[in-house]
């Protein structure tokens, strides 16, 4: 089951920036940045942590550490725009990368290009794609995490459709979805409603 942020303040203030057509870049890839981390944060919330001594200034206190082993899976294109937000939370992770492109007429996606860092059985992985429409590129993406021996892996999204939500979780039941906002539906082209259009072209400015 999906979490959805979407009665987080800061999470309503980011996504109508977003979906309305006429905010400038500048503004756009600010409040990606504001929903990202939102999103991040709450997904931070599964990692583990290691005890250690720590020597204050007055005495000698037991405190955390975030265990090693986090690794940062953004896809290509649209997911660099949640990458650096994520590495400005988690800035010891590791990045692996994974392209996917989404043929237009069957709106269905292929890998052409996979680089990661080592992983194994207790990495913590997080996928990062702003839009989980389909969940075509989502699922193919996962299914390639588990052959390097991933058990923790988790979906991270701005804005997710139902049907893509139920695709992905048929094929990926143990992979938990952190979104922002589930959206309504998607239409004939296989785009969000109400969404806010293509978002790598927005961040980019295509």
């Amino acid at each position: 089951m999906a979490t959805n942020l979407c009665d987080h303040p800061l999470v309503q203030h980011h996504l109508t920036i977003l979906r309305d057509r006429k905010t400038n870049t500048r503004d756009f890839r600010l409040s990606c940045k504001g929903v990202s981390q939102v999103v991040i944060l709450e997904a931070a919330k599964l990692l583990i942590l290691d005890t250690l001594e720590v020597e204050t200034p007055l005495e000698t206190t037991i405190g955390a550490r975030l265990s090693e082993g986090i690794v940062l899976v953004p896809i290509l294109r649209a997911g660099l725009g949640m990458l650096e937000h994520a590495m400005d939370i988690l800035p010891n992770s590791s990045v692996g990368y994974i392209g996917m492109e989404r043929e237009e007429a069957t709106a269905e996606a292929s890998c052409y290009y996979t680089k990661m860092p080592e992983l194994d059985s207790s990495t913590q992985v997080f996928v990062l794609d702003p839009m989980l429409a389909t969940g075509g590129s989502a699922a193919q993406c996962v299914e390639q995490i588990k052959t390097y021996g991933v058990k923790r892996i988790t979906m991270l999204c701005i804005i997710a459709a139902p049907e893509g939500l139920d695709a992905f979780e048929t094929v990926h039941p143990d992979v938990p979805v952190i979104a922002a906002k589930i959206d309504r539906a998607l239409n004939d082209q296989k785009y969000i409603l109400p969404g806010l259009g293509d978002f790598g072209d927005r961040l980019y400015n295509l």
